[in-house]
C-alpha cells in the first residue's frame, strides 16, 4: 500500500491565498510567451502532421511538468485547480500540448503520493530538471486482463519486452511509464527510451489530435531497474480521474479556440448576403446569436474543468489517509465529476465547433482555414474512455449510489482469444 504524512500530500497546496495565487502568476508569466509561440504554428502543424517537439522541450525545460510538485522540491506547488487553468491556457494555444504531458503529470502525482525518500526524492530531482515520461499503458492485441508486456530477470538485473500502442507522450520523452507483468502480477515499470531495444513510432492514424505522437512502442529486451518496477496496485487511486481532468482540459481548451476562431473569422468576413440580418456580418443578429452559443459552450467547460479539478484535489488531499472513510468518499467524488464533465463536454465542444460553420459562408471550409480541426480534435478527444459507459457509470451511481470503478482494463475478450479469433 502507497502511503505518505500528511504533510507531503498538502505540500501543493500550502501558503495564503495571496502566496498561492502569486506562485500561479509566476507560472503563467513564464509559460505565457511559450503557450503564444506555440499557437502561431498550431494550425499548419496539424494540417503538415508536423509533432510539436521544440515546443514540448520548450516546456519540459520552463517547468511545465512540475506545476504539482512543491516549491521547496524545485517546482510550481500549484493546486489541480491552478494546474489545470494552465493547462485549458496550454490547449487553446494547441490542444496536443496537455495531452502529451498527460502520463507525466500522472507520473508526477505518483511521486508525490509516495513517502519522501531515496527514491522519490531521486524522480523528482530528474523531472524538475526537465526530464519528461510518457505513458505507454495500452495494446492492441492484449488479452483483456493479462498484458503482453512482460518483465523478466536477465542475470543481475531486469529486461522488458512487449508491444504497446496508444503510448502518448513517449515520443518525446524520456521514459515511458509501461503497463506490464511480472509473472502474473500487474506491475509498472519506468523504461528509459534512448536505449538499445526501444523503438517508438508515430503511426497514430487518427483524424484528430495528430500530433500528439501517438502511436507504438516496441520494447526488445530493453533494460529497466528493478526499483523502477512495481505491482500496479501501489499507484494512486485517483489517477484514472486526473487522466480523464487533462482531457477535460484539452476540451475546455478546444472550446476556447473555437471562441477565438469565430470571433477573428466574423470581423474580418466583409461578403454578405442579400438576405442576411445586416450589411455587415459582425453586425448580424442571427451570426452574433452563435457567436453567443459558441461563447457560452466555452464558459461553461472552463466552469466545468474547475469542479472536476476542485474534486481531483479533494482526493489528492486525502491521498495520505488512503482507504479511510474520507479517502474513499473524496476518490468516488473526483471519479463521478470527472464522468460527468466528460459527458457534457463530448456533446458540446463538438457541437460548437460544427457551429462555427454557422457563422460562415463557404469559405468557411477552405482547407487553408484549417477551421475543421477543431471538431477533429474535440471529436476525438471524446472518443477516449468512451462516453457512453462513463455515462452509465454516473447513471448507476445517482440513481442507486453504486461505486464508480477506479481503474478498468481494455482488451481482446479472452473468450475470442481462446477460439483463436483477432486479437487487433
Amino acid at each position: 500500500m502507497t502511503t505518505t504524512t500528511d504533510a507531503t500530500s498538502a505540500a501543493a497546496t500550502r501558503g495564503s491565498a495571496e502566496e498561492r495565487a502569486g506562485r500561479l502568476a509566476a507560472a503563467r508569466a513564464r509559460l505565457a510567451p511559450l503557450f503564444a509561440e506555440a499557437a502561431e504554428g498550431a494550425s499548419r502543424r496539424e494540417a503538415e502532421r508536423e509533432l510539436p517537439r521544440a515546443q514540448v522541450r520548450a516546456l519540459a525545460a520552463a517547468g511545465f511538468g512540475n506545476l504539482r510538485v512543491p516549491a521547496d522540491l524545485g517546482g510550481d506547488g500549484l493546486t489541480w485547480v491552478e494546474t489545470a487553468e494552465l493547462l485549458v491556457e496550454a490547449a487553446t494555444a494547441d490542444p496536443a500540448l496537455p495531452q502529451i504531458f498527460r502520463g507525466h503529470l500522472a507520473w508526477v502525482e505518483h511521486l508525490l503520493t509516495l513517502p519522501p525518500g531515496s527514491y522519490r526524492d531521486g524522480w523528482l530531482a530528474r523531472v524538475t530538471a526537465g526530464d519528461l515520461v510518457g505513458n505507454a499503458w495500452s495494446a492492441t492485441g492484449d488479452v483483456i486482463g493479462r498484458s503482453g508486456t512482460v518483465v523478466e530477470r536477465d542475470g543481475a538485473g531486469w529486461v522488458v519486452s512487449g508491444r504497446k500502442y496508444y503510448t502518448t507522450g513517449t515520443i518525446f520523452a524520456d521514459w515511458a511509464d509501461v503497463t506490464c507483468r511480472v509473472g502474473d502480477e500487474a506491475s509498472t515499470a519506468l523504461v528509459r527510451t534512448g536505449q538499445d531495444g526501444v523503438t517508438v513510432s508515430d503511426d497514430w492514424d487518427g483524424f484528430g489530435q495528430r500530433v500528439t505522437g501517438t502511436g507504438t512502442l516496441v520494447l526488445d529486451r530493453a533494460r529497466v531497474e528493478e526499483e523502477d518496477v512495481a505491482p500496479f496496485e501501489g499507484r494512486f487511486r485517483y489517477q484514472t480521474a486526473l487522466y480523464q481532468l487533462v482531457l477535460l482540459t484539452v476540451q475546455a481548451g478546444i472550446a476556447a479556440a473555437i471562441e477565438r476562431d469565430t470571433g477573428a473569422e466574423v470581423r474580418a468576413r466583409t461578403r454578405t448576403y442579400t438576405h442576411g440580418l445586416a450589411p455587415l456580418v459582425r453586425e448580424d443578429p442571427a451570426v452574433l446569436a452563435v457567436a453567443g452559443e459558441i461563447s457560452a459552450a466555452a464558459f461553461a467547460a472552463r466552469l466545468l474543468v474547475r469542479g472536476a479539478a476542485e474534486a481531483v484535489q479533494g482526493a489528492a488531499d486525502t491521498a495520505a489517509r488512503r482507504d479511510s472513510p474520507e479517502d474513499l468518499a473524496a476518490n468516488v467524488v473526483a471519479e463521478i465529476a470527472t464522468a460527468q464533465a466528460q459527458v457534457v463536454l463530448s456533446r458540446s465542444v463538438p457541437a460548437a465547433a460544427t457551429a462555427l460553420f454557422d457563422t460562415l459562408g463557404a469559405s468557411g471550409v477552405s482547407t487553408s482555414r484549417n477551421l475543421d480541426r477543431h471538431w477533429r480534435n474535440a471529436r476525438t478527444v471524446a472518443s477516449h474512455n468512451p462516453v457512453i459507459y462513463k455515462a452509465r457509470i454516473v447513471g448507476d451511481f445517482s440513481v442507486n449510489g453504486t461505486t464508480p470503478p477506479y481503474v478498468w482494463d481494455i482488451g481482446t475478450a479472452a473468450s475470442v482469444a481462446q477460439q483463436g479469433g483477432s486479437t487487433a
